[in-house]
């Protein structure tokens, strides 16, 4: 599905592109579903979607493991779950077709950053993990040009500084960057940062607010077919 915000015209092309890392580009869901006693979505998918209540609605950073725990016994789950969830983060898998997509965006000359609802130790790792595989099959090493986590920018989006301070570390201003979300929260928390935004909505998740992004797909690939 594509939906075209009314002040974007159909030739703009941004300086910078971010990224929201953990379902933008990586299969989080994948994580949060094994991690449940029953290895189930519907335990997972439960756990996941009272996890993003609690991070897009924190505020100012607080530790990222206690929300990973709260949303666990929120939901009724063991806490065994999220120290499985914290054992297995480097586990994380970029989805397939994401290592493609990020090398030619880089080969078009955008500016590539990652903006994350983490801890720095959890947002690194993952990131690295994307970088990895990013270079595998390319001219060279692959690496973003930004990434910062909600500890490290003192926010979790979608208070606005959390994509500032991305922003900031990119030498770009939100006019000139077009923020890829993974959630809904990010579509109106980057809207409202003055970012253009596309939804990379993998799994169907239902809209939230009045911000409506630039496109709209359910693979990488799709959503940035317009910047490829």
């Amino acid at each position: 599905m594509s939906l075209t915000q009314s002040n974007v015209s159909s030739d703009w092309r941004p300086k910078a592109i971010v990224f929201d890392l953990l379902t933008a580009l990586t299969d989080s869901w994948s994580l949060w579903d094994a991690s449940t006693p029953s290895a189930s979505s519907a335990e997972g998918r439960r756990w996941r979607e009272r996890y993003l209540q609690l991070t897009f609605g924190a505020g100012a950073y607080v530790p990222y493991d206690d929300l990973v725990r709260q949303s666990a016994e929120d939901v009724g789950l063991p806490l065994t779950a999220a120290t499985a969830l914290l054992r297995g983060w480097d586990g994380l898998q970029a989805w397939p077709e994401t290592a493609r997509v990020l090398r030619v965006l880089r080969e078009r000359g955008y500016k590539l950053g990652v903006v994350t609802n983490c801890s720095k130790d959890l947002g690194h790792l993952a990131a690295r993990g994307v970088e990895k595989v990013a270079s595998e099959g390319g001219a060279g090493e692959f690496l973003f040009d930004a990434v910062i986590t909600a500890e490290e920018s003192g926010f979790y989006k979608p208070v606005k500084p959390a994509y500032e301070a991305v922003l900031t570390l990119m030498g770009v201003e939100p006019s000139e960057a077009l923020f890829v979300a993974g959630s809904a929260g990010d579509v109106e928390g980057a809207t409202n940062a003055g970012m253009k935004v596309v939804w990379h909505n993998r799994i169907g998740l239902a809209k939230a607010g009045e911000a409506v992004p630039f496109k709209e797909a359910n693979t990488l690939d799709d959503t940035l077919r317009d910047f490829l």
